[in-house]
């Protein structure tokens, strides 16, 4: 069960079932969740029929209805996150029900440490409620047989549930204590966030040593079924975990991205230039050239080494589109353009290089897709090879 906040995409089947909208906020079952429904009713199924001999077969049936019922305990934890968000003016795009619990994913939002805190701890709260219900309900003695021992899994599953997810460490709720106490105490939301991936990565191998490493040192065997779902749970917690910490070393660097400061200078000329007209705005290859079309806006990038292969005589008569490669439809960015507005743009974009235009719409420079990825990750990228 997490909140995360994405750009806003309209949903497609991919999502799973549309279960409809609740609160405004659009529900849909993931077919993942099909996978957990159906340990859930082949491991109760039995245990309900050896508690009641009398039931047979519809043992599964109560093994269903227990499925169903953890699944509406996660969607009202999403709500509650969905909820506390919109008090906040924090639009809501969706709840996913899936193999992992779910989650609730938020369009972009400002956030801030206490806001983000209250929304994620919102979430436990409601499964603390839930089970507090439940055992209110089940201290009355009002409900006997199979109704007494559906209240009391929810209560139990809900408790376990709301502690397990106040755990200080990402992608689970408490983790987002941890990345707000950094972010409050340092001023960078990106060094929580890695703080909070770090105490994840934490909690996976605590988690490891409790259940698989201990049992093993004491001489037992682990039980296999905890084993599995250990093994998967923390395979879980450690990939988004470390997905969290990525994904903050990048954003951490996005003020190194930008259209002016990353592009090497360059000059526009016309598409019915000559290789002479290059050659004397740019004699040494530098700076880059780019060729513009009748209305203003880059179309290619002259190539320093075809130009340089065109005999002296030949130059004033060689047009420029003849020692030039074309640039991707709609490839030039304004100057001031920078972080990720900048990068989600040039995602859309094909190719690898990209014209920077002033205000007048006049080129300055030629900005490479190796500079922002250098940038982004400080590492240097991959040299495609240009023939």
């Amino acid at each position: 069960m997490s909140s995360s906040p994405a750009p806003h995409h309209v949903a497609t089947k991919r999502e799973g079932i549309p279960l409809g909208k609740i609160a405004g906020v659009p529900v849909y079952l993931a077919y993942s969740w099909f996978v957990i429904a159906a340990v859930t009713v082949v491991f109760y199924g039995p245990v309900v029929i050896d508690l009641f001999p009398g039931i047979g077969n519809w043992g599964y049936l109560v093994g269903l209805a227990i499925a169903l019922l953890l699944a509406v305990s996660v969607l009202i934890h999403e709500l509650a996150h969905a909820l506390s968000a919109r008090a906040f003016g924090w639009p809501s795009e969706k709840i996913v029900l899936n193999l992992w619990g779910g989650h609730t994913q938020f369009e972009n939002f400002t956030a801030s440490p206490g806001r983000s805190v209250t929304v994620a701890l919102a979430g436990p709260a409601s499964n603390f409620v839930i089970a507090a219900l439940m055992w209110a309900i089940l201290s009355t003695h009002a409900l006997t047989g199979v109704p007494a021992m559906l209240a009391d899994i929810l209560r139990l599953a809900n408790l376990v549930i709301g502690i397990f997810n106040v755990l200080p460490g990402m992608p689970l709720d408490g983790g987002r204590l941890v990345e707000s106490a950094v972010w409050k105490a340092t001023g960078s939301q990106d060094k929580g966030t890695i703080a909070a991936g770090w105490s994840g990565r934490i909690i996976v191998v605590a988690l490891v040593i409790w259940f698989i490493v201990v049992p093993f040192l004491q001489g037992q065997l682990p039980n296999l079924m905890y084993t599995v779902i250990t093994v998967l749970v923390c395979g879980f917690l450690w990939m988004s975990a470390s997905s969290s910490i990525h994904h903050a070393k990048l954003r951490s660097r996005l003020y190194l991205v930008s259209a002016a400061g990353l592009a090497e200078p360059a000059v526009g000329v016309p598409n019915t230039a000559t290789v002479a007209d290059v050659l004397a705005v740019a004699p040494a290859g530098s700076p880059a050239v780019v060729i513009c079309g009748p209305d203003g806006k880059p179309q290619g990038v002259v190539d320093v080494g075809a130009t340089a292969a065109v005999p002296a005589e030949a130059t004033t008569t060689t047009p420029v589109t003849a020692v030039a490669h074309a640039l991707a439809a709609g490839a030039y960015v304004p100057e001031w353009s920078k972080g990720q507005e900048l990068i989600q743009y040039l995602a859309r974009l094909e190719g690898g290089e990209y014209a920077v235009v002033d205000h007048n719409g006049i080129v300055t420079g030629l900005l490479r897709q190796q500079a922002v990825v250098t940038a982004i990750t400080g590492k240097e990228a991959r040299r495609s090879g240009r023939a």
